[in-house]
């Protein structure tokens, strides 16, 4: 593999980690920052949103409802940078009701879950996030 390949990887996986150790600090500014802004969130078994504008309102529904840490978080990327997926264990409370899902009242949940990433230009333009709802759903007691 060539220096620049290598770099590429290296700086997209950097990003990637980035916008999780935000997310870890609850810096939802951080988190933005690292997106591009006409970013693609594509939300789990949900519609897609597009733009910052967008992904910020989706982080003022999860802090209303969820406090979450993402632990054991392992980041890969293509050669050219433009891919990067990552796996991790989700550690949360759900503390308020999210509309839709079944009642809130502090309910702890361990789940793992992914991520696929498009990078360009040095910023996240797409998100598409994945875990098991039926799971969440059953260790919350719905």
């Amino acid at each position: 593999m060539n220096h620049d390949a290598s770099s590429a990887r290296q700086r997209a996986a950097a990003l990637v980690d980035d916008y999780y150790a935000a997310f870890n600090h609850g810096d939802w500014d951080g988190m933005l920052r690292c997106l591009s802004h006409d970013v693609a969130h594509d939300l789990n078994q949900g519609e897609r949103e597009t733009g910052r504008e967008a992904f910020a309102a989706f982080l003022r529904r999860m802090q209303a409802s969820y406090r979450e840490q993402l632990h054991d978080v392992v980041v890969m990327a293509s050669d050219d940078g433009t891919r990067v997926a990552a796996e991790y264990v989700v550690h949360g409370q759900y503390h308020h009701t999210d509309e839709g899902l079944p009642p809130a009242n502090g309910q702890r949940y361990v789940l793992p879950g992914g991520a696929f990433f498009e990078v360009r230009d040095g910023a996240i333009a797409r998100v598409s996030n994945y875990y098991n709802l039926q799971d969440w759903i059953a260790q919350v007691g719905g």
